[in-house]
């Protein structure tokens, strides 16, 4: 069958250009070999005009918080590409620019001799931008396909303001789309002709070297990153997210309904490797569906927005999907259709007017974004989450509302609050730079909340979180003999 219309955009109005040489696959979003309908359309349309296909994954330098941390977790799935790739009929080219702006001139160089250029379409960060441009500047065609969710992004006409109207269009949208799956590996028996990459092109933008590849530190450390956010212990790519997705399911999803205890240590951890779209959500919720006995006829779009109910899954099953699907689509749909969506103005009026009412209200602690960075603050599991968060790339799913809570009490004003949950969640976070981290971080603000009472100071009609509630029901104890304050000896 082929790619869904629906997650097919025209980035520009350029025609095919049938009598040229190949179809360049431009990875950017989705860094993935299968279950990707871009990935899938580049194949249908190489198969289409007979001409080889082409994988160009390329990685800058010049964005905004590059760092060891993120590279690495890049380049870890470029090794994986690379293998991957290396027996089949696609020639693919990773390419890291070893400083900032070499990389310019490299997709229209390829894009002068393609048939079509497709990429990955993702409403967040610098991408759109990048794409826009790219669309300018080449004289062929330029397709983005969605492969960010089970529904298309591009099907809502508007951004929904809360979760439960957001899930009920869901359960009334979502059983046509279950009916059309991505292609586990779409390049497998695709009658694709032999590729090479143009000798021309590979002399000029030179492929990542094989001491990038497999991991070399002394490569690394020679590109122009901040070498201050380090590198984590998990490796980076559809390989180890494949087997992650696959040890959740066997292992912790039964339990998933405890995941807000920090020590039952139940979560996914998948968020990175969805960020970096080096897994699907499709892969996900087929490995769930074969560990549950599921299928999509088994869905209920009576559900009417009911956070449980809609799949036919098992209460725990039903719980991770609600977070997989309904939040983090809710997040891509505030992406895509408010332009405003990491700014403060965007966040609902009710929210920005009681802030303002209290934003002359005294703080308790005079913290500045330094101390806070350090972990310096007189509140051990605050600390606790912020260490997990400079030294692992993630923190806690629960912990990160308190984390973004405590900081609005403690910023001067809440746009500055802001201002610091951004720059920590996206210079440290693997899946920062991302809807679902923004959805989170101005959940805090009130987006998809609602006025809460009694009234308070500096939060005004902000739902409140203290760290003193947390302790009382949550099982700590693991999590901050390992994360929290060392012990004074005397």
């Amino acid at each position: 069958m082929p790619t869904p219309a629906d997650r097919i955009r025209a980035l520009n109005e350029r025609p095919l250009a049938r009598d040229r040489d190949h179809v360049v696959y431009w990875m950017t979003a989705a860094r993935r070999p299968g279950s990707s309908f871009a990935l899938e359309r580049a194949v249908d349309l190489a198969v289409e005009l007979d001409r080889p296909l082409i994988v160009l994954e390329p990685l800058r330098v010049g964005y905004r918080w590059a760092s060891d941390r993120f590279h690495r977790f890049v380049i870890d799935g470029m090794a994986d590409h690379a293998a991957f790739f290396e027996p089949r009929a696609v020639a693919y080219h990773p390419y890291v620019e070893p400083e900032a702006g070499a990389g310019r001139g490299l997709l229209a160089a390829l894009g002068e001799r393609a048939c079509a250029v497709v990429t990955d379409d993702w409403p967040c960060f610098f991408l759109p931008r990048m794409q826009a441009a790219a669309a300018a500047a080449l004289d062929v065609r330029l397709e983005a396909v969605d492969g960010n969710g089970l529904m298309p992004i591009g099907r809502a006409d508007k951004a929904f303001a809360r979760a439960h109207d957001f899930r009920r269009y869901l359960h009334r949208e979502l059983p046509r789309q279950l009916e059309r799956w991505p292609l586990p590996d779409p390049t497998a028996n695709a009658a694709l002709r032999p590729a090479t990459f143009p000798e021309d092109v590979a002399a000029r933008w030179p492929r990542a070297s094989d001491a990038l590849l497999r991991g070399d530190a002394a490569a690394l450390a020679k590109l122009p990153i901040d070498h201050g956010v380090g590198v984590v212990a998990e490796r980076g790519g559809f390989a180890s997210g494949r087997d992650l997705v696959a040890q959740f399911v066997d292992e912790r999803l039964e339990r998933y309904e405890d995941r807000s205890h920090p020590d039952a240590e139940v979560v996914s951890t998948l968020s990175p490797w969805l960020h970096f779209g080096q897994v699907s959500t499709h892969a996900i919720v087929r490995a769930i569906a074969d560990r549950e006995g599921w299928s999509p006829a088994e869905v209920d779009p009576k559900a009417n927005g009911n956070r449980v109910g809609f799949w036919g899954t098992s209460v725990a099953a039903e719980g991770f999907l609600d977070q997989l699907v309904t939040w983090r689509e809710l997040g891509l749909n505030m992406c895509r259709y408010e332009p405003g969506y990491d700014r403060y103005a965007s966040l609902p009026a009710w929210a920005k007017r009681t802030l303002a009412e209290h934003a002359k209200d005294t703080r308790p602690a005079g913290y500045d974004l330094a101390r806070l960075e350090a972990a310096q603050t007189d509140d051990e599991l605050w600390n606790a989450a912020q260490r997990e968060l400079v030294e692992t790339g993630r923190m806690h799913n629960y912990l990160r509302m308190l984390w973004g809570k405590k900081i609005l009490g403690w910023a001067p004003m809440p746009e500055l609050a802001l201002a610091w949950m951004i720059t920590l969640n996206d210079k440290y976070a693997l899946d920062g730079r991302d809807p679902n981290s923004y959805s989170g971080i101005f959940w805090v603000l009130g987006r998809y909340d609602r006025a809460w009472g009694p009234e308070r100071d500096v939060f005004g009609k902000i739902r409140y979180m203290t760290s003193d509630s947390a302790r009382r029901k949550l099982k700590l104890k693991r999590y901050l003999d390992r994360w929290g304050e060392a012990p004074t000896l005397f």
